[in-house]
């Protein structure tokens, strides 16, 4: 019977189809640990003084219920088209809100930003989420006229869980099997041009050996943020995890020779961090790297899950100028 490790090694070989038609079926398997049962209190909209904000801007309907996002104006409208830059919250993909939005900054600098709620893995299992996050980025750019947005200079940034999900929407442009049921401004394109990717879990298998009974509970137990996630306790399930993971899609696009396609990375992580350790980024940058992409991985001496206070937003606004701003 293959090992994780054998099944990691694997990966890169096969076809994105097989890959998420091996861990399908799986998904909707009984044996789903049972959900947390609160949801997450939205916290009241708040707008920076002189930036224009709109809230609760539906972006599409899954299972029933809208989905929404925020979208900020900046201070000063430029002579041009808005870079946009979409922030994806965290919170164990089971938490946060679209609310707590560390990019709002940005707008000081002549960005747009949108910030974008998902569903959560109480309510729906891995891909939801990164279904949801590619139908926001369709519908931002179907938008785009009304909003006065560059649809051709579009980055993301999230942290911890929405680490995970950018850097996912990194690595995934072009996947059609990831777009989701629905099928809404289908014509529209849901890659994407940057990408700052914060402490964000990147091979589920691996955390637990990385932490070295550092960290702060257990990755791979049934109860897991990450087994919530994908529906199944991790341990067991290797081929869900690496549909899960971005180093997934990164290698295959390297084996293809195809690692030019994939936007330039920002990922950020403190040395210190007792949720999810470092070496998870070090993988990123490593396949990023093998595949030819242009990736910076900056190690945030002393610092914790979450920065605490001490995030280093002037590299990120340095970052998004470089790549975002191209011509203007």
């Amino acid at each position: 019977m293959p090992t994780p490790a054998d099944m990691r090694r694997r990966i890169p070989r096969m076809t994105i189809a097989l890959i998420l038609s091996l861990s399908a079926a799986a998904f909707a398997a009984p044996d789903a640990p049972p959900p947390p049962t609160t949801q997450p209190t939205l916290p009241p909209f708040k707008i920076l003084p002189g930036a224009k904000g709109l809230p609760n801007l539906e972006y599409g309907r899954a299972d029933g219920k809208p989905l929404l996002l925020d979208l900020y104006l900046p201070f000063k409208q430029p002579a041009g088209k808005l870079p946009l830059v979409v922030w994806v919250h965290g919170g164990g993909w089971s938490a946060g809100s679209r609310r707590d939005a560390p990019a709002l900054p940005l707008l000081k600098h002549g960005f747009a930003v949108a910030s974008v709620e998902y569903r959560l893995s109480q309510e729906a299992k891995f891909p939801a989420q990164i279904e949801d996050c590619k139908a926001a980025l369709r519908w931002l750019r179907a938008s785009a006229a009304t909003y006065n947005l560059d649809p051709d200079h579009v980055g993301v940034w999230g942290s911890s869980a929405g680490g995970h999900l950018v850097a996912m929407l990194g690595a995934t442009g072009g996947v059609s099997e990831l777009d989701g049921a629905n099928k809404d401004n289908a014509d529209e394109s849901s890659k994407v041009q940057a990408v700052c990717d914060w402490f964000g879990p990147t091979d589920f298998l691996l955390m637990d050996k990385q932490a070295a009974g550092k960290g702060q509970f257990l990755h791979s137990t049934p109860d897991s943020p990450e087994s919530h996630l994908i529906g199944a306790p991790v341990a067991d399930n290797p081929a869900k995890v690496a549909a899960a993971s971005p180093l997934t899609y990164v290698n295959a696009k390297s084996a293809k020779g195809e690692g030019k396609d994939l936007p330039p990375f920002l990922i950020m992580h403190g040395d210190k961090d007792p949720l999810v350790p470092y070496a998870q980024s070090e993988l990123l940058r490593d396949a990023l790297q093998k595949a030819g992409a242009d990736v910076t991985l900056q190690i945030i001496p002393g610092a914790g899950h979450g920065f605490r206070g001490t995030e280093p937003t002037d590299a990120v606004v340095a970052f998004f100028e470089k790549h975002l701003k191209v011509g203007q």
